[in-house]
């Protein structure tokens, strides 16, 4: 250890970190040098050295102070006595976020950190024998495995300015009265429930995929989960601030007039939580966005508030009329109905107006480098940034006016990005009519220029973002505090990643124009078009979305995840039908009378209350290719020429008599007997079979690409085209399906019995139907 550093580590060791507190200080220089700057202006405060306990408290004060302009008030406390314990440390940091306007009330701050109230050794020792004396009963039943943390809160509730440790060590020597020493049991931790036995543990691949299909008999209705109130998809979000707290956010920028803003802020928005979902329209929404939305209404909704849509319409070249509708229809379609929906460009003049008066106060200038010359983080600076305002706020005029080229000017904010960026360009010039406010301008805004700005003006309260945006988030405060406007508190979240999948929208274009898919809706994309037409129903989403709640970190889930989710809602909802997708003819030769008969099938078996339907049943019916073998392996429980099998919802075992075969030695048709169930000839499995059926055309998707990651060079060196898995579709066109789907529209739900659930595509005609898979009925394990 350097010489200096070691004489650093005794200074801090002497006001009471022990040694590895003091090393791991060390290793932060910026706090090192914080905690000795605090050290030396106490000692010249104190005249000496310094007590122990108030060095702890400095170390508290250089990690957690956030404005540092009240250090010097705060260590006259510290240094006087007057705040001698961390609880009074902590209400006075508090203080501080609540009250960030100078000068300190101190009265009013002496009162909330408990100054001049003393908590004595008698006062601790009469709170901990009151709170132990309630709690005895369990204390002598659990003796140390009772909660001891339960007991100390309580304490700490009644003593609220006491030390901590005073408490802790008055409890464990009342404890010790009560109970004496620990034993051997007390040492032992407590034994834990034994885990019951897996269902299913020791069966057969074959009793396993039967005991699968009949799984839904056990899935009762009630079970199905609602996450109304959206506690878990807040997650971290928890912790964001009061609405009109916006300055006790870590970061929020605090000037002269935040108060007064904030007073003005409140006495419109009534103390209303108000979020905004602000989507560029030029593209389709994807499952990433499916949490945005669900974060920002969802936050909004939890807390009484109110949200926005606001299409961020700043680029004309690049928005579409259909993309307006598509991102609002899914919105919808989500569940959610916006409070209202607005534009950027609903405020173009206000937005215009801010740019002016940014370029009277000189934060602002016309600027005439061209765009690649702006790249990048080790830019120039611009020759023009320090030209006369008049100037400026004359060319920016002639800007608006059309009087420069595209490319020849733009009018960039003095301030610079997070991640390096300098002076970020506020307007440009583009020559292209915008969808909404037509040729009325030619000058358009930019993201980092309108954002905070359309969301001051609109009181958001709580803007919630993207990580990628965090960089941006020093140039949010700045701008809104420059101009003197409320300022939201801007909260970033980590965006949803789904494996085997691209969503953005330059990837999916060539994924369409190479024709690997149809079109933004082709159900093995993420879109949430893509998903709704494959008929992922918009719960299992929300669901979704709140299950894996809100982190700061990127995540990225496997779809198997979401396809959960699915399955939780369709096995409650979809309709029960029977489908056969490779079918063989299997003729009756004793089916009972002449005629056929109708059979009863619950719609939703485990709950009678959805009623049933009537499918056909005649002497001739076709079963599944893959439930009859002739040479089965060994624990196969279907139909075989020697192993008959029960048919569900019939009645009856089927018994095989013939085998008939065409000229390529390929089964076609199976002739068989009937047998009415008994205890005798129960069979080992039941199938679903079809009469009278519909001929419909079933597709079954598979995932687009193989590896978990199509756009990382390392796994896909060739690039995500390559990765792209050509059997993800098999259309299969000549299924056959049970009459009670007769008459479904497009988007209906079913579960095709024993294979999966199926929903109607917008392929359909009135001659035919067609159905996607939309997940099966089980996740493939292998998959993962």
């Amino acid at each position: 250890m350097p010489e200096g550093d070691d004489s650093i580590l005794k200074l801090f060791v002497s006001i009471g970190l022990n040694e590895q507190k003091a090393k791991e200080t060390l290793k932060n220089e910026a706090l090192a040098n914080d905690l000795q700057a605090l050290i030396s202006e106490a000692q010249k405060l104190k005249g000496g050295d310094l007590d122990k306990s108030v060095g702890t408290l400095l170390y508290h004060v250089a990690t957690r102070l956030k404005n540092k302009k009240r250090q010097s008030f705060l260590l006259g406390y510290l240094v006087g006595e007057k705040i001698v314990s961390e609880p009074q440390l902590t209400a006075a940091l508090d203080f501080f976020k609540s009250n960030p306007v100078d000068p300190v009330d101190t009265s009013t701050f002496e009162a909330s950190c408990g100054v001049g109230v003393t908590v004595s050794p008698e006062d601790i020792e009469d709170g901990v024998e009151s709170v132990i004396q309630k709690h005895k009963d369990g204390l002598l039943e659990k003796r140390y495995h009772y909660n001891m943390g339960v007991i100390m809160g309580e304490v700490r509730k009644q003593l609220k300015w006491a030390d901590g440790k005073a408490i802790k060590n008055e409890v464990d020597m009342q404890v010790l009265d009560l109970l004496g020493p620990k034993t051997a049991e007390d040492m032992e931790k407590p034994a834990k429930k034994a885990k019951e036995p897996k269902q299913g543990k020791g069966k057969s691949k074959e009793e396993k995929r039967e005991a699968e299909s009949e799984k839904e008999k056990e899935s009762p209705a009630e079970e199905e989960k609602s996450y109304e109130n959206m506690n878990q998809l807040m997650g971290e979000a928890l912790r964001f601030h009061k609405t009109g707290e916006n300055y006790t956010t870590e970061g929020y920028v605090v000037t002269p007039m935040t108060m007064e803003l904030m007073k003005e802020h409140l006495n419109f928005t009534g103390g209303q939580v108000r979020t905004r979902f602000p989507p560029e329209p030029n593209g389709i929404l994807h499952i990433g966005h499916a949490k945005a939305i669900n974060f920002n209404f969802g936050y909004a909704k939890a807390h009484n508030g109110i949200c926005y849509l606001r299409y961020d319409d700043t680029n004309p070249e690049k928005e579409e009329e259909k993309f307006f509708h598509g991102i609002s229809d899914m919105v919808e379609w989500l569940g959610y109905k916006p409070y209202q929906v607005t534009h950027s460009s609903d405020y173009f003049q206000e937005l215009y107006d801010y740019a002016v008066e940014l370029i009277k106060r000189n934060l602002a200038y016309v600027c005439h480098m061209k765009a690649d010359e702006m790249k990048g983080f080790t830019t120039p600076d611009s020759p023009w940034r320090d030209r006369p305002v008049e100037e400026s706020l004359r060319l920016f005029e002639d800007m608006k006016k059309g009087k420069f080229n595209e490319g020849e000017a733009t009018l960039r904010m003095k301030t610079m990005l997070e991640e390096g960026k300098k002076d970020p360009v506020a307007y440009r010039i583009k020559f292209t009519a915008h969808p909404k406010s037509g040729d009325e301008w030619c000058i358009y805004p930019t993201y980092d220029y309108t954002h905070c700005l359309c969301d001051s003006l609109e009181h958001i309260t709580h803007s919630l973002c993207t990580k990628e945006f965090q960089s941006r988030r020093s140039s949010y405060y700045w701008l809104c505090n420059s101009l003197d406007v409320y300022c939201p508190v801007q909260w970033e979240y980590g965006r949803l990643n789904m494996n085997y999948t691209v969503v953005s929208k330059r990837k999916i274009a060539k994924l369409i124009n190479e024709g690997i898919v149809q079109d933004w809706d082709d159900p093995r994309l993420f879109t949430l078009t893509a998903l709704r037409r494959r008929g992922f129903p918009p719960e299992a989403i929300n669901n979704f979305c709140a299950k894996i709640g809100v982190t700061m970190s990127l995540v990225t889930f496997d779809p198997g995840m979401l396809e959960a989710c699915v399955r939780d809602i369709l096995n409650n909802s979809a309709p029960r039908a029977m489908a056969v997708l490779h079918p063989i003819k299997v003729i009756i030769k004793n089916f009972p009378g002449t005629k056929g008969k109708e059979i009863d099938v619950p719609n939703i078996p485990h709950d009678e209350s959805k009623g049933t339907h009537k499918v056909p049943f005649s002497s001739v019916i076709y079963i599944e290719r893959s439930d009859f073998s002739e040479n089965p392996e060994k624990g196969y429980r279907r139909l075989t020429p020697a192993q008959h099998v029960g048919l569900k919802h019939a009645g009856y075992a089927l018994n095989v008599e013939k085998v008939v075969r065409d000229s390529s030695g390929q089964v076609t048709t199976l002739e068989a007997n009937l047998a009415e169930l008994n205890q005798e000839n129960k069979p080992k499995a039941f199938i679903h079979w079809v009469s009278d059926p519909i001929k419909c055309e079933v597709r079954i998707y598979d995932r687009l690409f193989k590896h978990k990651n199509p756009e990382d060079p390392s796994e896909v060196p060739g690039g995500f085209i390559t990765d792209c898995n050509v059997d993800s579709l098999d259309a299969i066109s000549e299924a056959l399906v049970d009459i009670s789907v007769k008459g479904a529209k497009v988007l209906d739900r079913f579960q095709f019995e024993r294979i999966g659930y199926f929903t109607v595509d917008k392929d359909t005609t009135s001659s035919k139907l067609v159905f996607n898979r939309t997940v099966p009925l089980k996740e493939d394990a292998g998959k993962n």
